[in-house]
């Protein structure tokens, strides 16, 4: 067993790397380049609205087995919301119709069989289209393995895939759209209960995280960014940080936590992902009717996603390369009639903010997904954690969470 494992990032994957490392008995010291931890997953006091708010909208749904445990290891399964049931309300804004998908538990679908559960204007049958994602092709996109098209796909398929993939669905990765349909709506309606870190992702993912490795004989340092690493053969022999230099010994090794393009600045010959789409995400400063539900999916319109937590409403939108250079008083007032249409708001627009993400994520094409490197790399002592790297999902709080856990069990399976 290695003497200390350096993470180097404090970002969802690094955390919970860190903490699988403390389960196992291995000391850990964590090295943030910022001020602070959570990466893309983490709240900050925004003073243009005078609260507390999320850099990032996340859904996470109760199949999401390695988010949960990480959790759990860290005392604050308890931040996460939810309906209690695979329970989801959807408006179309084009036309103002209103449903609600409620699926049964169990692993036999039987609620697509009640047209008050399923998606309206849909029939059994046509829930059978989804099978084809289990039989796609090596490489092949979701527009060349099943039709997009129809009432399913606008009312379900594309919005659950778009939040998934963060691309277009058609020009998406059939293997992923897959592994994401495979863990979810093919697995019992269980393992997709909408959840929601209610009180901030800082709150549920972050602080506690941070306070478990600081607890566990662990560390946790920031404004440490690592300059260059040193090999000597197939391993990396010291970590330069610019004021200081580590050296590792034979049984140490370094988990890399960090963004594609940092790792392929510092590992020599690696393959990442180059292209990336982003999101924006929209928090406006209004109390929430109580009647709302934490969760409403939208179509036919901007918004995506609304959630309502105490004290403001948010509002995610994937794909969302479009709106990058939409001037941000535009686009705070387009969202907000959406919200508002949703909602039943008839208030102006409240304190607002726009937060938005060029590079949120790899673009989750197939191009794209063969470009993700494995945990393991060249140099025995060193493994990459990221939701870009080869977790077999798209980028999602459950990838970066087990691309941690793996790149863990690698540091500590090392000669």
């Amino acid at each position: 067993m290695p003497r200390t494992v350096h993470i180097i990032g404090a970002g969802l994957a690094g955390l919970s790397a860190a903490v699988r490392l403390i389960e196992r008995g291995v000391r850990v010291q964590v090295h943030e380049a910022t001020a602070q931890a959570g990466g893309r997953c983490r709240s900050y006091h925004d003073l243009t609205i005078g609260m507390t708010i999320d850099n990032g909208n996340h859904l996470l749904l109760s199949g999401n087995r390695a988010a949960l445990s990480y959790l759990g290891a860290i005392g604050a399964r308890h931040h996460l919301i939810g309906p209690g049931s695979a329970t989801l309300p959807f408006i179309d804004l084009a036309n103002g119709k209103r449903w609600t998908l409620r699926a049964n538990d169990g692993l036999l679908p039987w609620w697509i069989l009640d047209s008050k559960r399923r998606v309206p204007g849909t029939s059994p049958l046509s829930y059978l289209s989804l099978l084809s994602l289990l039989r796609a092709k090596s490489g092949a996109t979701v527009g060349e393995t099943m039709t997009c098209q129809g009432t399913l796909y606008d009312r379900l398929i594309e919005p659950f895939l778009l939040a998934a993939l963060n691309v277009e669905p058609p020009q998406g990765s059939a293997a992923l759209a897959s592994a994401v349909v495979v863990e979810t709506l093919f697995s019992g309606g269980r393992n997709y209960h909408p959840l929601i870190a209610r009180d901030g992702l800082s709150t549920a993912f972050v602080e506690p995280g941070v306070e478990f490795i600081n607890g566990h004989g662990g560390s946790v340092s920031f404004g440490r960014q690592l300059r260059a690493v040193s090999f000597d053969g197939d391993r990396a022999s010291a970590l330069d940080f610019g004021d200081d230099t580590i050296a590792l010994g034979p049984a140490d090794a370094a988990v890399l936590a960090v963004p594609p393009w940092t790792a392929s600045a510092l590992l020599p010959g690696i393959t990442v992902p180059t292209a990336f789409r982003a999101i924006v995400n929209a928090h406006f400063k209004i109390e929430p009717a109580a009647a709302l539900p934490p969760i409403t999916g939208a179509i036919g319109g901007t918004v995506e996603w609304l959630f309502a937590f105490p004290g403001r409403l948010s509002v995610t939108i994937s794909a969302a390369d479009r709106l990058i250079e939409v001037p941000r008083e535009e686009l705070a007032a387009k969202i907000w009639r959406e919200v508002a249409q949703i909602a039943g708001i008839a208030d102006a627009l409240p304190p607002w903010q726009i937060v938005r993400e060029r590079r949120a994520t790899f673009a989750a094409t197939p191009e794209q997904d063969a470009r993700r490197p494995g945990a393991a790399t060249a140099w025995a002592n060193v493994a990459l954690a990221g939701d870009w790297t080869a977790t077999g999902l798209p980028a999602t709080i459950e990838g970066a969470i087990r691309s941690g856990q793996r790149a863990a069990q690698i540091a500590t399976d090392q000669d």
